[in-house]
């Protein structure tokens, strides 16, 4: 693996990118052109929103004649661009990247890769066929901190890896915002919780266990809370008429409203105004007649509020993985690694490793040089770093810069596409070797 670093890397020449998909992550993955305009260029945007293509066109100055409705326009043109950045809906991730593939674009691909685990092959098939490089959007590959853990098992501190403890606490009003009533909320929509949330997590396990194949892998999980039967009494469609929302902690007059009026207009309430830049009145339309505005128990949501994974690995490494929606903090993944010389724990924020012939503790951190207005709350300047590395491969032809390629993404795919398997069918999946195309659901 090649070091990461935007002082080191030597670059050819500015990478030019096109944004196909100007929401959120579009923003957040094309705001390196502003930290580096020497570096990266953003030259073309494509998104059906007016609202959403117009805004990034102004931010990048981008030509009147770059700007597109529909990716397939971009396609049948002569090729203007060194790369593209896939940030559509999760459904909407393989038709797209496959065609820029088969031009001849590089890839940066948000996760997850697709919602079938035939849609991934077929992206990694296009990607390796037509020589270009694809980065998929496991932005915590990329935390530098997270990263060290990677570093630190292979230099033997735990000894032998026997088990693997991860958690990710989602964060009350992030899963009401994004999984109840937000784009997330509905698999047919857009996927289940734990290819659409969590398959950062099951990569990073898969990634800690060095290489070895998951042999078996179980799965739990369900929709509590959010679902009509559990509508207070005298509460209304919408909380904006709601006579008890103040009782609520799900209120969207708390999550966007009371936001908005501290001068609050970053995420998730630049999410819910689709035409206009938030403020007060802009909220309070939305909240009126949009999706944001809704009832959580009211919506149409369907997706596991609570999942567990149980895998095992070659050689007896177990591994266990829980997400939850009901927590305080936020994303904050929390990590015990469980070695035959050593104990590793991870807070979120640095690493606790102790040596069990010494009985000492050595606390780890790592720096990290990304700007502190780069990227969304809770991915701790991994944002940064993922768009450092895949500038730095194209710019120098180098996917040995990529921590999150094609083959091993593919594999981390798989297993959370099997885990999903096992929860609808309610039994243990052994990983024999399957063939991805073949793997449901």
């Amino acid at each position: 693996m090649g070091q990461i670093s935007s002082q080191s890397a030597t670059m050819s020449s500015t990478v030019k990118v096109i944004v196909v998909g100007a929401g959120s992550r579009g923003e957040v993955y094309s705001h390196f052109a502003s930290v580096h305009p020497q570096r990266m260029k953003v030259v073309g945007v494509a998104d059906p929103r007016k609202f959403a293509r117009k805004k990034l066109q102004k931010w990048h100055r981008v030509a009147d004649d770059k700007i597109f409705e529909d990716w397939h326009t971009v396609i049948e043109e002569e090729k203007f661009a060194d790369a593209v950045f896939i940030c559509t809906p999760d459904r909407l991730h393989k038709e797209p990247a496959v065609a820029f593939a088969k031009k001849g674009y590089h890839v940066l691909l948000e996760k997850p890769m697709a919602t079938t685990a035939k849609d991934c092959a077929e992206i990694v098939e296009a990607c390796t066929q037509s020589g270009v490089t694809l980065s998929v959007c496991h932005v915590l590959r990329y935390d530098p901190v997270i990263h060290k853990i990677k570093e630190l098992i292979d230099a033997g501190v735990v000894g032998d890896v026997v088990h693997i403890q991860h958690l990710e606490p989602v964060g009350f009003y992030h899963f009401a915002h994004s999984f109840v009533r937000g784009n997330w909320r509905n698999e047919a929509e857009s996927s289940f919780a734990l290819l659409a949330k969590s398959c950062h997590d099951i990569d990073l396990i898969h990634h800690w266990a060095g290489g070895r194949r998951c042999v078996k892998v179980s799965s739990f999980g369900a929709l509590n809370h959010f679902c009509k039967e559990n509508k207070p009494t005298g509460a209304a469609d919408r909380c904006l008429d709601c006579p008890i929302e103040g009782d609520c902690p799900y209120s969207a007059c708390k999550i966007y409203m009371d936001r908005v009026k501290q001068g609050h207009v970053g995420w998730p309430v630049s999410v819910i105004c689709p035409t206009s830049l938030p403020d007060i009145e802009s909220v309070t339309a939305a909240l009126q007649t949009g999706p944001y505005g809704r009832c959580v128990y009211e919506c149409d949501n369907d997706v596991c509020t609570n999942q567990i994974v149980n895998m095992e690995f070659e050689g007896g490494l177990t591994a266990a993985f829980s997400m939850v929606a009901f927590t305080e903090e936020i994303c904050k993944r929390k990590t015990a690694i469980y070695g035959s010389k050593g104990e590793l724990s991870y807070d979120g924020c640095q690493i606790r490793v102790i040596d069990f012939l010494t009985q000492k503790t050595t606390l780890h951190t790592a720096p990290s040089d990304a700007p502190g207005c780069f990227g969304m709350y809770g991915h701790g300047g991994a944002d940064y770093h993922l768009m450092d590395a895949f500038i730095s491969a194209v710019a120098n032809n180098d996917p040995s810069l990529i921590r999150s390629g094609p083959e091993e993404t593919l594999q981390s795919h798989r297993l959370v596409f099997e885990a999903e398997r096992s929860r609808l069918e309610s039994r243990v999946v052994h990983c024999n070797g399957v063939d991805l195309s073949q793997t449901a659901p």
